[in-house]
């Protein structure tokens, strides 16, 4: 299936929600229940409002008909200033009140954004310690999901990173808005470079809040000049098939070498505009992304908070 426009009326068939038709293609060829499946939103967290809420429904009913396994959140989770401790109102306004459905508690993997850097960071790992559902044992850590049935396996791994330290422009600041000053960001490159290489799973999915590559608004030109510098060259000499980001508030699909970016940062309010000749697509519509993991495919969903599927792609792994 090569990328392309959906309507909702071909979306609502089957399953009857937008994002349940383009991941046919992977179900057929394959057992049923050999797949992996996961959301992933960023740049959400403002009490349910700016479209949040709306967009959080969606995700529900998504992730009921797919039977996500999880759900990625790749930073930017409370604005404007992160939260201030594991008590914070935030947490329940911006986060437990509006993911509410039954096929959203299943566990959240989340990276740090600038914004969560504007309060106490590690307010959000230890939330992760008394939560069901909020994972992040670290700044920057992996996860490892497989579905094994008789017909076979596949997995996926999840590499989150703590991008913020590497944008020179925070250091510059003194630590007055994004409070990163003196991290260093080697240990992190060295980990994923080792991570990468142990991995045996069919699916690799690198996760930062910025941007590599970007056909946003603000792209300078069309990217982080410091992660297309330090961190494309690992994920191209590993081939790594997916980067997950967001920090620019739109929906983007970009392929540069090996690799496919999605800019998921449209959890709620977006920009006004996109520059959709920087990549393959680019919508400033308020909504999320969905994946569906086979043995052979890796298929994306983009959806908005009507319900209505946005782009289809599949990814087809090499023989």
């Amino acid at each position: 299936m090569s990328p392309g426009l959906i309507t909702r009326r071909r979306a609502l068939q089957g399953l009857g929600l937008a994002m349940a038709a383009p991941f046919s293609t992977a179900r057929a060829e394959a057992d049923p229940n050999l797949v992996v499946s996961f959301l992933a939103v960023g740049d959400w967290g403002r009490d349910g409002m700016f479209l949040q809420a709306e967009v959080a429904r969606w995700m529900g009913e998504t992730a009921t008909a797919l039977g996500a396994d999880f759900v990625i959140s790749v930073g930017d989770n409370f604005y404007e200033d992160g939260v201030e401790s594991v008590h914070d109102p935030k947490w329940k306004t911006s986060f437990e009140d509006v993911y509410t459905a039954p096929s959203l508690q299943v566990p959240w993997y989340v990276a740090l954004g600038n914004h969560d850097y504007h309060g106490n960071a590690q307010a959000q790992l230890d939330y992760a310690k008394t939560s069901k559902r909020w994972n992040m044992p670290d700044r920057w850590y992996s996860h490892h999901q497989a579905a094994v049935t008789n017909k076979g396996r596949v997995a996926v791994e999840v590499f989150v990173l703590d991008t913020s330290p590497f944008i020179a422009a925070y250091h510059a600041d003194g630590a007055e808005k994004v409070k990163v000053k003196g991290q260093k960001t080697g240990p992190q490159l060295k980990w994923l470079d080792a991570a990468l290489s142990r991995s045996t799973a069919e699916w690799q999915v690198v996760v930062g809040h910025h941007p590599i590559y970007s056909a946003g608004q603000y792209g300078v030109p069309a990217g982080t000049p410091e992660l297309i510098a330090r961190l494309d060259p690992i994920l191209q000499r590993h081939r790594v098939p997916l980067y997950l980001c967001g920090h620019e508030h739109e929906l983007q699909y970009i392929t540069h070498g090996a690799t496919n970016y999605v800019c998921t940062g449209a959890g709620s309010l977006t920009r006004k505009r996109c520059r959709a000749e920087r990549g393959d697509f680019c919508s400033v519509q308020s909504g999320f992304t969905a994946f569906e993991a086979s043995p052979t495919s890796l298929s994306i969903g983009y959806c908005d908070w009507q319900g209505d599927g946005l782009y289809v792609v599949e990814i087809r792994r090499p023989a």
